[in-house]
């Protein structure tokens, strides 16, 4: 009897385990951190660009229009998260290309060069 009742303790806490561990590598799977609003991207860049002694030249429009493509596009959270927090950091050699590329791309929209 003594024997059965380890088992089904042992069994029980395996069955508790199993949500944790499944939660624990889901995390794990994305990166953990969860991906920041256009808002917080934003506010990072404006704060590192600001930093940088380029706050005049980059203005909050222009952080937040170049946000919106950023958050929109396939950066991963990981470096969307660097942006947020006013860190010139990705993740990855292609998330750095893809963020200049983006970067690049709406300069023109984004900084109010556009021709009218």
């Amino acid at each position: 009897m003594m024997n059965f009742d380890r088992k089904l303790r042992t069994r029980s806490r395996l069955l508790l385990a199993l949500p944790a561990a499944a939660l624990a590598l889901s995390l794990a799977a994305c990166g953990g951190a969860s991906r920041p609003s256009q808002a917080d991207v934003a506010s990072g860049l404006t704060q590192y660009f600001e930093s940088a002694g380029q706050g005049d030249i980059f203005d909050e429009k222009a952080a937040d229009c170049f946000a919106g493509y950023l958050v929109d596009s396939e950066l991963s959270n990981e470096t969307l998260n660097y942006l947020a927090n006013g860190e010139d950091k990705q993740a990855n050699q292609s998330d750095k290309d893809l963020t200049t590329k983006i970067l690049q791309d709406n300069m023109s929209e984004c900084m109010g060069m556009e021709e009218e």
